[in-house]
């Protein structure tokens, strides 16, 4: 189990630190280049959306399956003495769970913006009509800040649960890192705070550290691989 939750941490961590290099260190011709590809298909009627939407959302899946699979190897290794019976109980809920609830909500903000437009166009001229377009503007104009909210929270997400995998799966890691709430807590006044922000803190910056060796050794490797020729 152990190994599992160590790669998926460490995945994490390369997709949170490769967008964060890529926001970074890009240069402002490329980000241009890229929004003007999107509003290029976004108003030509002969690039099918659909399928580029799909394109772009691989990574997204990608790192939603990573994620995923870590909650179940958690949840395994929490109930691995249990009875094979019960197992199977808790590992059926928490995919329910994950599926109805969180993924529900994910699915429910990707809409968000077809909801808006929905509601802009209803017609009529009663209170409730007029409330409903309202509304659907307030969306419009709120989904895109929404995003790039979600998109950076996400971001320090993955360094924070990626780290915190990382350091509880490497025993000599936690138990300095155990050290240091312990003398953080100690502190007057300030200690009962300290001590539940070390920890994030240490995380983020071992998450950090992780993907930047992840992301140099990925590089690396298709460096040497070199570019792949079609047959």
């Amino acid at each position: 189990i152990t190994p599992l939750l160590l790669t998926g941490g460490a995945f994490l961590c390369y997709e949170g630190f490769e967008k964060l290099a890529h926001r970074v260190m890009g240069s402002p011709a490329e980000r241009d280049a890229e929004h003007a590809q999107l509003t290029a298909a976004i108003v030509d009627p002969a690039v099918d959306l659909v399928a580029f939407e799909k394109e772009k959302i691989k990574g997204a899946i990608r790192t939603d399956f990573i994620l995923s699979a870590e909650i179940i190897i958690i949840t395994l290794g929490i109930v691995e003495a249990a009875p094979f019976a019960s197992q199977v109980a808790v590992l059926t809920g928490i995919a329910i769970i994950m599926t109805v609830g969180v993924y529900g909500l994910v699915a429910g903000i990707v809409k968000i913006d077809d909801a808006g437009l929905a509601l802009n166009r209803r017609s009529g001229d009663g209170q409730w009509p007029r409330l409903q377009r309202q509304a659907g503007r307030a969306l419009l104009t709120g989904a895109p800040w929404m995003m790039k909210g979600l998109s950076i929270a996400g971001t320090a997400a993955m360094f924070l649960v990626g780290g915190a995998i990382i350091m509880h799966g490497v025993h000599p890691l936690q138990v300095h890192v155990d050290r240091l709430v312990d003398a953080a807590s100690g502190v007057s006044g300030i200690g009962p705070v300290l001590g539940n922000l070390v920890p994030l803190l240490v995380n983020a910056l071992a998450g950090l550290v992780v993907g930047a060796v992840a992301l140099v050794l990925v590089n690396l490797g298709k460096w040497l691989r070199g570019p792949i020729t079609p047959r």
